[in-house]
């Protein structure tokens, strides 16, 4: 299908892989280089991301850097079981058309005024039909709302996995050629297409349909150089002795048999709860106070306690061949 998108200059941070990944450090975002090819090549070939992995390790944080970045506004659709198109994409404001009919009413006389029959009378009510149903009683909703900015946006469409089939049904259209159709007035297409970034927890197979209009990107569990890099980032008071064995802890404690690995934002409040308790090291005492900030189940928890010593002992002894 042919697009009638209005061209606009490439924005400076999107010029280039590199510059992608500068523009997101800049916003407080540490990207893979994987990040910034996906960010890059979403802007220039018009393909929206989906990105997959497990809670917590930054994904929906991408959009909110990409957004801050770039200086686009950042239109969110949080999804869940129910979904429609009245919630993701417009909806007929009836209080609205209510009032209007009863300014109609009210003014019945006035309308049909000089007409004496019932063709005639018809007639010249015909022409307010449609205003019941134009673009000044629609009420835009995320996705609708992003396609009509004229200077660029973010839209982010999270955790698509919890919405239902029916709904992914809803979304290829506007993944596909940046339109929406509403029966009543028609086809609404985007000006300035959007940067699209959907994310997925994995709880539900997506469909092919879906997956075939997207781009892929996979963001797992950081590394311990990542990892570092990001804590430095976001909690930079952190002192470089107790930074280097809390990601050697962490990074063990991810390979124990837990359900529910701790993410990177749980290293961010575990960081973040280390320096408020004037940690300067860890110990086991503090390992296991904390413990329930790294994790957050239970029977993980229980798993784990058993293994602190051993892990805490590593832990320490990486940090002091770091150091």
């Amino acid at each position: 299908m042919a697009t009638n998108h209005t061209a606009v200059a490439v924005p400076a941070a999107l010029a280039s892989i590199e510059a992608v990944g500068d523009a997101l450090r800049g916003a407080g975002y540490i990207p893979t280089r994987a990040v910034a090819t996906s960010v890059y090549l979403a802007h220039h070939l018009r393909k929206p991301v989906l990105i997959e992995g497990p809670a917590g390790v930054g994904k929906t944080e991408l959009a909110v850097s990409a957004s801050r970045a770039l200086n686009f506004e950042l239109l969110r659709l949080q999804c869940y079981e129910g979904l429609d198109e009245s919630k993701a994409i417009y909806e007929w404001q009836y209080g609205k058309q209510l009032l209007y009919t009863q300014v109609l009413k009210e003014r019945i006389d006035v309308l049909l005024e000089g007409t004496s029959t019932l063709d005639g009378a018809m007639q010249r009510l015909d022409g307010f039909d449609d205003l019941f149903f134009s673009r000044r009683f629609l009420e835009p909703r995320p996705l609708l709302r992003a396609l009509e900015q004229t200077a660029g946006s973010v839209l982010l469409i999270d955790e698509v996995d919890k919405a239902e089939d029916s709904f992914e049904a809803l979304l290829l259209e506007v993944l596909s050629d940046y339109q929406v159709t509403v029966p009543e007035i028609g086809t609404i297409q985007a000006q300035v297409p959007p940067l699209v970034l959907l994310t997925s927890n994995n709880t539900r197979e997506l469909s092919d349909a879906l997956k075939r209009r997207c781009l892929h990107l996979h963001i797992g569990y950081p590394d311990a150089a990542l990892e570092r890099q990001v804590l430095h980032t976001r909690v930079p008071d952190i002192g470089a002795r107790l930074l280097a064995q809390m990601v050697a802890f962490v990074q063990s404690l991810r390979e124990q048999n837990l359900r529910k690995p701790p993410s990177m934002a749980e290293s961010v409040d575990w960081a973040r709860a280390l320096l408020l308790l004037h940690a300067a090291e860890l110990s086991e005492d503090l390992v296991r106070d904390t413990l329930a900030v790294l994790l957050k189940r239970e029977s993980d928890i229980d798993e784990a306690q058993p293994q602190l010593p051993k892990l805490l002992k590593d832990a320490l002894a990486v940090s002091t061949d770091t150091a």
